[in-house]
């Protein structure tokens, strides 16, 4: 997964779509007052995690999400908040809302090709 670390630190970079129709309630869900899933998230050694939108010149809206991860086993870590329930179900909440880029099924994550530290 991208995001090579420099100073222990890997900082991973993904794009979605966003559907137009679902824009208010993942704007509602995501809003700084709602507690979402923000712990297992830091439980699992991911922070910083920022979620941006726009809408690109083709007419869609499109996320753009950065975190960093400062654990030692992203792999590991993702899978064990993959498999955490109360997260499944903010998956099954969020997905639906969501439109994969072509020939991927949820996030695509970037290649970092600059990092200013």
């Amino acid at each position: 997964m991208g995001g090579e670390a420099t100073d222990g630190i890997r900082r991973i970079g993904m794009v979605v779509g966003l559907r137009d129709e679902a824009e208010a309630a993942y704007r509602r869900l995501h809003a700084d007052d709602e507690p979402g899933v923000r712990d297992l998230l830091a439980r699992h050694h991911i922070r910083n995690f920022s979620i941006f939108v726009q809408r690109l010149p083709d007419g869609r809206l499109y996320e753009f999400a950065y975190y960093e991860y400062v654990g030692s086993d992203l792999e590991a870590d993702l899978a064990a908040l993959g498999a955490e329930p109360r997260n499944r179900a903010w998956l099954a909440a969020c997905d639906p809302m969501q439109r994969p880029l072509p020939g991927a099924d949820s996030w695509t994550v970037m290649e970092r090709i600059y990092f200013q530290p």
